[in-house]
């Protein structure tokens, strides 16, 4: 039987909707507060009877950071795709470090106890290296520096424990997605990009980064799950874009204007540093501080060669995916 953990979020709820394309049923995880609503929504946009689909999912009430929890959720399981995770570049560091590198320590210690036959474990390009201009690839080497956020050095961690896990014998692949592009049935991560351009987004930075399809990395993982492929990482990209790129792209799926004011490094950041201040004095949860600022004016571009020549894969241009979640977004209303 297969196990996905955060099934309710962008990759694990995409995962699955493809998954019972090829099972019966599976097994998934979600907190005693998980909003089974964003599902319905994912299953949505591949189907009109999203419902039919959600009645073959076996939910086990379960927590990442409550190991008796997940060993009972893991009774008779054969392979576990571990999607949870927290994706945040503003949240406090002991929320990160917890999901993250706990989590992912306890679904790794447990899968070593029951002899799991392949684990397929979600990391990011923030666990990669830098090439300082360079294009990065699986053997760019990590480092802590200053532009590196807390959720990049949380998601370096917890892929730590994933390496440990193959050391003492676990049979498992790592993919490291681009920025996920796809619906998620939420107002968070690239959803919320898609959300604010579609309200009026006149404002831009210099960034850029690697872009991939949902629908790929899910893809992707089931290909590697199901193939002898072990120990090895997988950077997962499309597109290397610039933020005004995938503004402008986004924009045009809407209908709305493109947006035309740039915004600067040192202005962004200063901004940041204000709405901390803010917070701080004013007790709220700042939408924008200095470490939101320096990922987002961050330029780096990613290769997808390893996967490609691994599985001879070929990615959904970023282009038609934006397309697509707009024309869906629109249809819906949301």
């Amino acid at each position: 039987m297969i196990l996905v953990t955060g099934a309710t979020g962008l990759v694990g709820g995409n995962l699955m909707w493809h998954l019972l394309q090829e099972n019966d049923r599976i097994v998934a995880i979600r907190r005693s507060t998980g909003n089974l609503q964003s599902i319905r929504t994912i299953f949505s946009f591949y189907t009109s009877t999203p419902d039919k689909y959600l009645a073959c999912i076996d939910w086990k009430i379960a927590d990442v950071l409550d190991i008796s929890s997940i060993r009972e959720a893991m009774h008779d399981i054969s392979v576990i795709y571990h999607c949870a995770a927290v994706v945040s570049f503003d949240k406090k560091q002991e929320i990160l470090f917890e999901t993250n590198v706990t989590g992912t320590r306890n679904i790794v210690r447990v899968a070593l106890e029951n002899n799991i036959n392949k684990f397929c474990f979600v990391s990011s390009i923030a666990a990669c290296g830098e090439e300082s201009g360079n294009i990065i690839d699986e053997n760019s080497i990590w480092k802590e520096t200053y532009n590196r956020s807390l959720y990049s050095k949380s998601k370096y961690l917890s892929e730590q424990e994933v390496w440990k896990g193959i050391n003492e014998g676990l049979n498992a692949v790592i993919v490291n997605p681009g920025v996920i592009l796809g619906i998620s049935g939420t107002n968070s991560g690239s959803s919320l990009l898609f959300s604010q351009v579609k309200k009026g987004l006149l404002f831009y930075t210099n960034g850029g980064s690697g872009y991939v399809d949902v629908r790929d990395v899910v893809k992707v993982m089931i290909q590697l799950t199901n193939s002898n492929i072990s120990g090895e990482r997988f950077i997962l990209v499309s597109d290397n874009c610039s933020n005004k790129e995938i503004l402008c792209l986004i924009a045009d799926g809407f209908g709305k204007r493109r947006p035309f004011i740039q915004i600067g490094r040192r202005t962004l950041w200063l901004v940041g540093m204000l709405f901390e201040v803010a917070g701080k004095v004013f007790h709220f949860h700042p939408l924008i501080d200095r470490g939101i600022a320096r990922t987002a004016t961050n330029r780096e571009y990613y290769s997808n060669q390893k996967i490609v020549m691994a599985i001879d894969y070929r990615f959904t241009p970023v282009k038609k995916t934006i397309f697509e979640i707009c024309e869906f977004k629109k249809k819906s209303k949301m």
